[in-house]
């Protein structure tokens, strides 16, 4: 069989993709109505046609218009519509006569002095031409997709698009043999990593040089008497001709004045015109520079995902292998971009106001998100400046405690905190850091549900071992010396433990706002007693205070203690909290919220809490799990994720428990109808049982401030004290004995399991499992049977905790380090890391090889010197034993770490790169690009010119987008349902809405982007699907990282789609992109690695047997025999070995995929029979190959043997298979349940007929009687018609009874289909017993068919393909779920709703 390359891809759909690709977003427009064209004019421009709404406003369109190329750089311009200028302010719609093909003039304005800063700002951002290496140097991650799509043809100097287009046009010329072969380094087996292969030469030219100089003249800033004629400012330019300009800055644009170097003239210069825009001056004067100009002009333009910046700094651990710059900055000079405002911004009221924003429409939602997602995104990069700027040194702490100092810059208040005893030292303090920037995330995530309850902007940044925390200042919260002799009212003190008696319609709202908050966060409502002894009833932890602004707005602080407590490593943990026998007389807050009363008080709890019968800890687990225990710091909190699964957990124990009581006292729907207190009882119970706050309903709320030193009760919340430890201690053991094991079993059922530190500590969060539970998940995974397949899991947990308290080392290692010697000090760090007997050069030669090439002599070094070397006196002994002792107080881990980094290199698969990556990005050390030599023993790999940079790394809050990421997940649950013609639809918008708040550059939109290809590709448009993954990958590489493990399956998938256009050359540049990144990342010893093996095997013509065997080799060593993966790898290296003809081992390799499906599926499933056709397939070929041979005999001419070879189509069909864009059938159970069920209706069925043939006799019965008695009497219309029955009559009664009958029937049918649908629907989708948890839009999805019926695209197959043995025949061509029962209906229905035959 000869292979087909499936049509409708290669060079036209790569044509149509690259257009697609320079666009915004999808192209989408939600209210298309609303949209015309007009057509602009004017200023100068050559005429052109502008796509507008109708819902935007004037300013929108000057800014649409600024940003196109026709305009660039123009600014300062309005619009105007038939002389008549536009009101920047007025709606586009409402604009009497502006239609569509209508006429608008741009109109220069007259520029101000900051309008003219601003137009020049914007020139030199064009003309600097950020060159590809210029991301790298910022530390910004880069994207490398461009460069490895490019064609390396010798005219190939065009960025992205048209590079794109040409090499998918050559990809048909070429041969697979060209550029097929990949590199040593990728082999399976290779131990070699280069670096410098992770970041190829970018295609893009550096960037060009315009101009010799560019600055300031000398002769500013202007006299007076020129400011009173307008001049501005003066500008120096020279030409690459060699000629000298001065320029002049006025109103009405820029014109060259008489001024030389040596004379000042401010008038014009004689036959000077007035240029409005700089560049059109500067191509008047210097033909270079406009040559230089227009090319820049009209080069390709790239999208927005690649183009526009990104929100928050993603770092990249490798710099450009060339610290310096090809081009010096010849723009520095002209200080537009450093001239400091005149006032600091007010983060948070900037932030405050954003989210005040009008949010009653979508645009106005779309607007307000939009704007609060670039105030937030500038926050965190002034953050990261004002980091840099206090560590540095370059600012003065305000206040005087040495300790604590606290530090005002840009309007950021910046403080280490203090290291308070009671919360464990400077752990506490950094843990209280992190904790205030969840609980902050928390509260902030409550916005749209609870408006009125305001945060501060709140982000920490780790800079050279130092954490700082940055909040925005809000205003009237700063007190001073005097504000603190002021009551708590006066100051703004509103709630907390220290507001005192207080009583207003203030206090009133916000204490309905936290109560409101508090039900959301699942957090009960308690009273403690103050140090004075009075009572005070709290909505949150002890600490948090809730205040007033000088804005009238509410704010709520210091809510690091929002959580509850972690019981399991809490110190006091046995000991019950205090609690007060007596308090002194006086006033006691007891405030009601909104006139409710206090429900969840605990003054009469009629005993129910008593009835609590949970146990604080499972039997033995103290001595299974070694808790609980101490941990290095008090401040020990429960995940907000954990919180929600643990109320889940008892929700379903609830539910059960309420069901085995009403059985038990009659039923459970006789007792729910019956009205009685059998129900209201059963409650109760269930109640008491799982230990609700409520005794009449099912809720869940935790004390934050049981379990905290120094927090005392008064004597009637003893109760309630007393079932908030049970239930925290049940919370806290939840982690261990439920969570820990369902993260095993989930990456024992999955390929795309963690891969690096980033992707465990995303995987354990979503879980709600901290990260200091990582000694009790490698505990777990060491004590499981399943230990070696979950070899990989444990390699990323040792090395999180290898790096984590490297870390840690590393911050008190490099604070001692002056500015000097930070290189010297961080290639020395490492050194003492990576290798065993690392022996440093003496510090004192160190130091006079400096001091030489500084020109300086050996004087002037004082008491100081030493001081400033001491980080050179640390030992690779010295620097293990405190890693060791750090992961043994965190973790608990005493002998898992060994003696040394070779232990772990040996023992557990570690790579010295992958811990080098991980370090790097935790610390924000940034290392040049070269290949390190890592296994040296003696000399260290990295020295002091490698070490380019150290960028601060910073936590922040992340702002929602709402309306995008409910469109978002409502397609995932029509993807769920199996209706993806709804799903695309969905994701069709919500990229649009992604596009439209953040340009698309936030990893919820990569994901988006990703599915969005996925589901196009299954309804059979592989064209749109390549689209949607180009810009996923850009996404991934410019917002996650260029290596992070989402980067690595989204290449992956690009690559699946490529091939199916007919791409083969991309394909394998992105397939052999993704092991790259893959074998750095972590290495080859990985699930995901085998998937890439597989579908490079099928891509690849050289090696392709190695790496399909890779593949079988690394699916049975992690998923055993019996597998589907291990199966289709099996066939695989079948198809490969029938294509080259030896069809014995392709017997053999086919007869092991057979057992696997006939051991998971059975004998009858469709999978197992399409095996076995192809096993005689290839046992049929062999025998003719075999015939023909004997039948040409030893002396005859050599025969040519027929092969066996998959068809293109075969091939894409198991990539997609492979990397799981189409899942395999898992079971025939749902095939099962529809015979059953259609049994089941025959049965009903002939049970109605056999009822209605006793009706109808009975019926013949009456009718006779009648007609005899008709006849005996002489009466009726039968004895008019000579004794004939009336056939209307007949024909009523007949009717009648069917009628009855169907009636029956139906209502037989209804019942069974319910009863069915309900118990054996669900289990015959998943395979096992439906869990009582399940929602009902997961029910919906599997009843849809989502985990049964796997969705194929029409495509053409040949003869014998593995689609259709993979495929079940039941599919629907177009794509779509077929013979899906939809909420236990019996009805056979596609996925759109069109019945079947």
């Amino acid at each position: 069989m000869k292979d087909k390359v499936r049509r409708g891809g290669g060079r036209n759909s790569a044509k149509a993709d690259v257009m697609s690709y320079g666009n915004d977003a999808s192209g989408l427009k939600l209210d298309d109505g609303s949209s015309f064209s007009v057509k602009v004019q004017g200023a100068g421009v050559e005429p052109f046609e502008l796509q507008v709404h109708g819902f935007w406003i004037v300013q929108d369109a000057v800014v649409s218009l600024l940003s196109r190329s026709e305009v660039c750089p123009r600014s300062n311009l309005s619009l105007s519509l038939a002389g008549v200028a536009l009101d920047p302010l007025a709606e586009l719609q409402t604009i009497k006569g502006l239609k569509a093909g209508g006429i608008v003039r741009l109109v220069e304005d007259p520029y101000t002095h900051r309008s003219a800063r601003f137009h020049l700002s914007r020139i030199l951002e064009l003309l600097k031409a950020s060159g590809p290496q210029d991301a790298l140097r910022e530390g910004r991650s880069p994207s490398v997709l461009e460069t490895l799509t490019h064609s390396q043809t010798p005219d190939s100097s065009q960025p992205n698009g048209k590079a794109l287009k040409r090499s998918a046009s050559n990809t048909k010329t070429e041969s697979n043999s060209q550029d097929g072969a990949p590199p040593e380094y990728l082999l399976p087996g290779s131990s070699e990593r280069p670096l410098m292969a992770l970041l190829p030469h970018s295609s893009q030219q550096e960037a060009p040089s315009f101009l010799k100089d560019l600055c300031l003249s000398s002769w500013n800033p202007p006299p007076g008497q020129r400011k009173l004629q307008g001049d501005f400012m003066y500008i120096t330019v020279v030409t690459h001709e060699g000629r000298h300009f001065e320029i002049t800055s006025g109103p009405k644009g820029f014109f060259l004045n008489r001024s030389t170097e040596d004379v000042f003239d401010p008038r014009p210069a004689p036959s000077s015109s007035v240029f409005h825009c700089f560049t059109d001056l500067l191509c008047h004067i210097s033909p270079a520079f406009k040559q230089t100009w227009t090319a820049l002009k009209n080069r390709p333009q790239q999208s927005s995902v690649e183009m526009a910046p990104t929100l928050y700094h993603t770092l990249s651990w490798l710099g450009p292998p060339c610290a310096s710059r090809i081009h010096k900055n010849t723009f520095s000079r002209l200080g537009i971009d450093k001239q400091a405002a005149a006032q600091p911004p007010d983060w948070n009221e900037e932030l405050q106001t954003a989210r005040d924003l009008p949010h009653q429409s979508l645009e106005e939602r779309l607007q307000r998100d939009r704007a609060v997602q670039q105030v937030n995104g500038a926050f965190v990069r002034s953050v990261m400046q004002g980091a840099e700027a206090v560590i540095d040194g370059f600012v003065e702490p305000v206040n005087r405690n040495p300790e604590d100092p606290a530090f005002l810059w840009g309007g950021l208040f910046m403080s280490q905190g203090a290291a308070s005893p009671a919360f464990g030292g400077e752990r506490g303090r950094r843990a209280a850091q992190r904790l205030e920037l969840n609980c902050v995330q928390a509260y902030s995530n409550l916005e749209e549900a609870l408006r009125g309850l305001h945060t501060l902007p709140t982000a920490i940044v780790d800079y050279r071992g130092v954490r700082l925390s940055a909040q925005g200042l809000a205003p009237g919260l700063e007190s001073s010396e005097q504000d603190k002799e002021l009551t708590p009212a006066s100051r703004g003190l509103l709630y907390g433990v220290n507001a005192g008696p207080q009583e207003s319609a203030q206090r009133r709202q916000l204490l309905g706002l936290l109560a409101s908050a508090a039900k959301n966060l699942s957090l009960q409502k308690n009273v403690v007693l103050t140090p004075d002894g009075y009572k005070v009833p709290l909505f949150t932890s002890v600490d948090a205070q809730g205040l007033v602004g000088a804005d009238g707005r509410f704010y709520i602080l210091d809510v690091f203690r929002t959580f509850p407590a972690d019981a399991n490593f809490c110190p006091d943990v046995e000991i019950k909290s205090p609690v007060i026998n007596s308090c002194p007389e006086g006033e006691t807050e007891t405030p009601t919220v909104n006139g409710e009363e206090e429900k969840n008080s605990c003054d009469d709890e009629n005993e129910c809490k008593e009835a609590y019968k949970g146990t604080a800890w499972p039997e033995d687990y103290h001595s299974n799990y070694e808790l609980p225990k101490s941990f290095p710091h008090n401040l020990c909190r429960l995940r907000p994720e954990l919180v929600q699964a643990f109320i889940q957990h008892k929700h379903r124990h609830f539910t059960q428990h309420v069901r085995q009581t009403l059985d038990e006292k009659g039923g459970f729907e006789e007792c729910a109808t019956s009205g009685d207190s059998r129900s209201t009882d059963a409650v109760k119970a269930a109640c008491r049982e799982v230990g609700s706050v409520s005794d009449i309903i099912f809720e869940m709320r935790f004390n934050p401030n049981v379990f905290c030193p120094g927090v005392t009760f008064p004597p009637a919340e003893s109760k309630t004290v007393n079932h908030q430890e049970k239930l925290q201690k049940e919370a806290a053991a939840f982690i261990v004995t439920h969570q820990i094991p369902e993260f095993m079993q989930s990456c024992l059922q999955s390929n795309e399991a963690p891969m690096d530190g980033a992707s465990l500590k995303q995987a354990l969060h979503q879980r709600g499992i901290n990260l200091r539970y990582l000694g009790h998940v490698i505990k777990a995974i060491c004590q499981s049977e399943d230990r070696e397949h979950l070899r990989h899991i444990t390699r990323v947990a040792i090395g999180e905790v290898f790096i984590r308290s490297t870390r840690r080392v590393f911050n008190n290692f490099i604070q001692g380090v002056d500015v000097s010697n930070l290189s010297a000090a961080v290639s020395h760090f490492l050194g003492c890391l990576l290798v065993p007997h690392f022996t440093p050069s003496p510090v004192g030669e160190e130091g006079k090889k400096r001091s030489r090439r500084r020109g300086g002599g050996g004087g002037g070094r004082g008491g100081g010197a030493s001081e400033s070397t001491a980080w050179g006196l640390l030992t690779g002994a010295e620097l293990w034993n405190l890693v060791c002792q750090d992961a043994a107080e965190t973790y608990g881990l005493l002998d898992n770490l060994g003696s040394g980094l070779n232990h772990l290199v040996e023992h557990y698969g570690l790579q010295k790169l992958s811990l080098l990556r991980e370090f790097c990005l935790k610390t924000g050390v940034q290392l040049r690009l070269k290949d390190y030599f890592l296994d040296n023993q003696n000399k260290a790999p990295i020295g002091p010119d490698d070490i380019l940079n150290i960028f601060p790394v910073v936590k922040h809050v992340h702002t929602p987008m709402v309306d995008a990421s409910n469109a978002f997940r409502a397609a995932q649950i029509s993807m769920e349902k199996g209706l993806l013609e709804q799903a695309l639809e969905g994701l069709k918008e919500a990229a649009y809405l992604f596009g439209r708040v953040c340009n698309n550059l936030h990893p919820e939109a990569c994901y988006c982007h990703s599915l969005l290809a996925k589901v196009s590709y299954l309804q059979g448009n592989a064209a749109e699907a390549r689209s949607s993954q180009l810009k996923a990958v850009v996404i991934s590489e410019r917002v996650l990282g260029f290596d992070h493990p989402n980067t690595i399956q989204q290449y992956a998938l690009l690559g699946v789609y490529m091939f199916a256009g007919g791409e083969t050359a991309l394909a394998q540049k992105c397939l052999l992109r993704a092991r790259l990144l893959m074998l750095t990342v972590h290495g080859e010893d990985h699930p995901y690695a085998a998937v890439l093996d597989s579908c490079l095997g099928q891509v690849l013509t050289d090696h392709a047997e190695t790496f399909l065997k890779n593949s079988l080799r690394l699916n049975t060593s992690f998923f055993g025999s019996t597998d589907v993966n291990t199966a289709l790898s099996h066939h695989l290296l079948a198809q490969w070995m029938c294509s080259k003809g030896d069809y014995r081992s392709a017997m053999t390799h086919e007869k092991e995929a057979l057992t696997a499906f006939t051991t998971m599926f059975g004998d009858d499933h469709t999978q197992t029979k399409c095996s076995k056709d192809f096993l005689c397939a290839i046992t049929t070929q062999a025998v003719k190959v075999e015939r023909t041979l004997r039948q040409a005999g030893a002396e005859g001419p050599e025969q040519s043997v027929e092969c066996l070879t998959a068809t293109t189509d075969t091939l894409v069909e198991q990539m997609v298979l492979v990397t799981g864009i189409r899942r395999i059938t898992q079971s025939d159970k749902f095939q099962e349940y529809k015979r059953k069920h259609k049994e089941r209706k025959a049965a009903a069925r002939k049970e109605v007929e056999i009822e209605l043939m006793s009706k109808l006799i009975a019926l013949e019965t009456v009718n006779g009687e009648r007609k005899r008695h008709d006849q005996e009497t002489g009466s009726g219309k039968e004895a008019e018609q000579g004794g004939k029955p009336s056939e209307e009559s007949q024909q009523e009664a007949e009717g009648s009874v069917e009628t009855c009958a169907t009636d029956s029937a139906h209502s037989h049918e209804e019942k069974q289909s319910q009863h069915d649908g309900g118990g054996e629907s669900v289990e015959a989708q998943t395979g096992n017993e439906a869990p009582d948890e399940m929602k009902s839009e997961q029910l919906n999805g599997e009843m849809n068919g989502e985990a049964e019926v796997a969705i194929s695209p029409k495509i053409p197959k040949s003869p014998l393909t593995w689609a259709d043995v993979v495929v079940s025949k039941s599919t629907v061509a177009n794509g779509a779920r077929a013979k899906a029962a939809v909420n236990g209906v019996p009805d056979v229905v596609t996925a759109n709703g069109v019945a079947e035959e």
